[in-house]
């Protein structure tokens, strides 16, 4: 019952932000980008917290359980690197465009209507598939805790992000996301001495974790492996890490849920800070997290489903006030997605396909309530797949995600620095990323076994690629498209532009001694306890 309390608590805590937030909303660029206004601290949690949900605290952290810590791990590697390579290559450029969602940014660089469309349609499908994920995972979180169905479980949910979401916009996105990465990151950090100590106290608990009988090979870099397991070989694990690194890597980059953040920062400074803080974020809740759920497996082996472990650690291996911190931590990484998505999903719908589609202008007033009616809308749609599709929170999540490497990752990149990717190019390129993605999706559905190197993205990528490529050779670029590529690649000079650069000098120092803590921790509590195991 305490548990659901302090949830309920949070609830009503993002909500009545949503509420008085609203009143401050008075044009379509505070709806959608929130003035473009925001800081380092705000734009870096809505980054981690846009990124992290369900499907890392419940999905990844039950794969996690079943035998693969280690292999996510090195999967946070690649995919971490995401947020380096995503500024400097793609989000400032990005917010040098002025534009208000991802989709205008394409439209504007090709000067191209059927392209602004097809990657809001896009933007639309592939968010709407994630939301789905997140939202089902935030309800058997909630189901689990209170008591309640899980239908009724999922109509809270659906619910609260909702409301917040469609009353604020981006303003409210903004101020509940930074509050909810602190309480999720707090949440983990802070769960694995407490765990650790619960299985036994340290270094036993990850000893006892790497010589657990019932799961052998669960911190060995390729995690259990084996005809019934699902890697097969471990070379197939360490490739499957690597590739969906790479994936999820080019998803942080130019996704529209991660890089549409950085048209919301102050200035470009800000955005490349924030780049920097969520690039060690990530990675160290990544590390806390998945050592955690580790020694989870010596306290309890047969927790089902697999997703519902990091719950039952909160309830049954920490103290009640930090279980309370911890539930809520996972509750507000979900809400803080489910909203991201709701807003981008609306701001496409209505400026990226009702004003282009109708080839009308709306006024701000026009715009605002039509972006709500359709996040309404959309939100009772997904609620009611939420109810028809019984819960997958990591795989529908990864689903999505490649949609957009394999979509948008050749052509964004394209976009800001080659000078010969036409229209025609960019617009293939999207359509058959796409449909190579849905295609190997289809095939596996259908039974048909891929090789681990020819994932569905694989085939996606190449696609894409091959039309960005052969597109190219077909149509002129015009004045225009030169003049806005131009104008993109001109770094803009801040007034104080002198004082804001020395401070994001330092952050490549920041980056470096993050690194260097990193490698130190994971020596104390992964190498030297695996090395007294064996």
């Amino acid at each position: 019952m305490i548990y659901t309390i302090g949830v309920i608590c949070s609830f009503l805590i993002y909500v009545l932000i949503g509420i008085v937030l609203s009143r401050r909303v008075k044009n379509s660029e505070e709806y959608y980008v929130s003035g473009r206004n925001g800081s380092t601290l705000m734009i870096t949690g809505m980054l981690v917290a846009s990124f992290l949900s369900t499907v890392s605290f419940m999905g990844e952290a039950g794969f996690s359980y079943e035998g693969y810590p280690i292999l996510l791990l090195i999967l946070v590697i690649f995919n971490a690197t995401g947020y380096v390579i995503g500024v400097f290559f793609f989000g400032r450029y990005l917010r040098r465009s002025k534009s208000l969602t991802v989709p205008e940014y394409f439209g504007n660089r090709f000067q191209s209507n059927k392209i602004r469309i097809v990657t809001a349609i896009t933007t639309i499908f592939g968010i709407s598939a994630y939301l789905v994920a997140v939202t089902q995972g935030a309800a058997v979180l909630l189901s689990e805790i209170s008591g309640v169905s899980y239908i009724v479980a999922l109509l809270i949910m659906w619910l609260v992000y909702t409301s917040f979401t469609t009353l604020s916009g981006a303003k409210g996105v903004m101020v509940n996301d930074t509050i909810m990465f602190f309480i999720f990151s707090l949440a983990t950090y802070i769960s694995l001495p407490y765990i650790i100590q619960s299985a036994g106290g340290f270094p036993e608990a990850i000893v006892k974790a790497a010589t657990n009988p019932e799961r052998p090979d669960l911190l060995s870099w390729h995690g259990i492996t084996g005809p019934n397991a699902y890697m097969g070989e471990p070379w197939e694990a360490l490739l499957w890490a690597i590739i969906m690194g790479l994936v999820w890597s080019a998803v942080i980059a130019i996704s529209p849920w991660q890089s549409s953040r950085y048209l919301m920062a102050k200035n470009e400074h800000v955005a490349i800070r924030s780049g920097i803080w969520a690039t060690i974020s990530i990675i160290t809740i990544y590390l806390f997290l998945h050592l955690s759920i580790s020694a989870v497996t010596t306290l309890k082996g047969d927790i089902a489903p697999t997703e519902k472990v990091f719950i039952w650690a909160a309830m049954n291996a920490t103290p009640q006030w930090l279980g309370i911190i911890i539930v809520s931590g996972i509750m507000a990484a979900a809400l803080s997605s489910c909203a991201s998505f709701l807003q981008l999903i609306g701001s496409s719908i209505t400026r990226d396909i009702m004003e282009q589609s109708r080839n009308k202008t709306y006024s701000d007033k026009q715009l605002l309530r039509a972006s709500r009616m359709s996040m309404i809308v959309v939100s009772i749609i997904i609620l009611l797949i939420g109810i028809w599709q019984p819960p997958s929170v990591m795989w529908i999540g990864y689903f999505a995600a490649t949609l957009f490497a394999a979509s948008w990752g050749p052509v964004a990149f394209a976009s800001v620095f080659s000078k010969n990717v036409t229209e025609t190019g960019a617009f293939w390129s999207i359509i058959m990323g796409f449909s190579g993605v849905v295609f190997g999706e289809l095939l596996v559905t259908f039974g048909i076994e891929l090789p681990v190197y020819f994932n569905p993205v694989i085939i996606g990528v190449i696609l894409s690629l091959i039309a960005l490529y052969a597109g190219s050779k077909f149509g002129e670029i015009s004045i225009e498209e030169r003049n806005f590529q131009t104008h993109i690649l001109k770094r803009p000079i801040e007034p104080n532009e002198k004082e804001e650069m020395v401070i994001t000098r330092r952050y490549p120092g920041y980056l470096m001694i993050s690194g260097v803590v990193i490698i130190m921790l994971t020596f104390i509590f992964y190498y030297w306890p695996l090395t007294l195991a064996m």
